[in-house]
């Protein structure tokens, strides 16, 4: 029988195209949803890719009976892959009240009714760079101490990670692996899923945007930091290489080939690219000009952040395999020809 796997936020950007990987080697899928920065529509695509349609709960995770009921309706769930929850750092610094409650709650429901269910699961937590703060060691490994994250949207990675590093030693029916993503960009080949946010934009859709003539510019926020260009740097990886590590940190906790009951990983390729260089690539493989301004910095920034990728390289056995180029031209690929809903 199929392994039955809970994914929250899986209408969302890296929870569709790990719910993609998922069908893809084997498992049952529930993917649950409030809808609230996503679309419905992302299901049919991946049903379109996989020929199999997930089950899907529209469920606010914020509500205890919520999340409750999805539990006992399926008594059979054996891993859990928790990426709901609000990620915009500028939106975070505004509004930190609503990032505090939303990513908190959530998460906190999930482990209740983990908790109350007594099966063995196998828990993989959506985590990032972000709970290293702003590290003047680089490149950035695991070995590092946590720092003071720069937004509230990080604070709530941090404590959640805290929060789960405690539960984990209390709870008999859970196992953890928390993946560090630096930054996810880059849409699945077929184009048929992508990046398609509805309030809160990273870098990649405002500059696919503006190539498309949505928006008249993008801004670039300073070019005063202390980096080549001076604009800022990150890792930039692919999202279907974030996607596969889920499935082998996910297969690892199942047939428990792991060091301890909480683990935690970077996912990155270990190099990183300014905004600059964004943009000049993205205009190399999409033959359109890109028009930015230069504003001032956006608070909650840091200047500059790449992964070690040692550890995920060599005790999952994974590293990332797609380059700038092609994160790029996927982007584009799913903004020009496919992003019609």
């Amino acid at each position: 029988m199929k392994k039955r796997i809970l994914v929250t936020g899986g209408t969302g950007y890296i929870g569709s195209h790990t719910v993609v990987e998922l069908i893809e080697n084997g498992f049952e899928v529930i993917i649950v949803d409030n809808l609230s920065n996503s679309k419905i529509e992302a299901i049919n695509g991946i049903e379109t890719i996989t020929g199999i349609r997930p089950v899907f709960e529209k469920v606010d995770l914020c509500c205890k009976e919520e999340v409750d009921f999805i539990f006992n309706k399926y008594t059979d769930i054996e891993g859990v892959i928790h990426f709901a929850a609000f990620k915009a750092v500028g939106e975070s610094v505004e509004f930190p009240m609503k990032y505090y409650y939303n990513n908190m709650n959530s998460l906190l429901n999930v482990l209740n009714a983990i908790q109350k269910s007594k099966n063995q699961i196998s828990f993989v937590f959506s985590s990032s760079c972000a709970v290293y703060g702003n590290s003047d060691i680089l490149p950035v490994s695991e070995d590092l101490p946590l720092g003071k994250p720069t937004s509230p949207y990080g604070n709530t990675k941090l404590f959640a990670e805290i929060i789960l590093q405690d539960i984990v030693k209390q709870f008999e029916n859970l196992k953890v692996i928390a993946l560090r993503y630096f930054n996810p960009i880059g849409a699945h080949h077929s184009g048929f899923i992508g990046e398609a946010p509805l309030k809160t934009y990273n870098l990649i859709p405002i500059l696919t945007e503006t190539a498309t003539g949505v928006r008249k510019e993008m801004y670039v926020f300073g070019n005063d930091y202390d980096t080549p260009d001076g604009t800022c740097l990150r890792d930039y990886i692919h999202v279907v290489d974030i996607a596969k590590a889920h499935i082998i940190a996910l297969k690892r906790l199942i047939e428990e080939n792991k060091i301890s009951d909480y683990e935690y990983y970077n996912l990155g390729i270990g190099k990183g690219f300014s905004v600059l260089d964004i943009i000049n690539t993205f205009e190399k493989v999409s033959g359109k000009k890109i028009n930015f301004k230069i504003v001032d910095r956006r608070v909650g920034d840091v200047a500059e952040v790449y992964a070690s990728t040692k550890l995920a390289n060599e005790v999952l056995n994974w590293k990332a395999q797609l380059n700038l180029s092609e994160m790029l031209l996927s982007a584009w690929k799913w903004e020009n020809e496919f992003r019609n809903y």
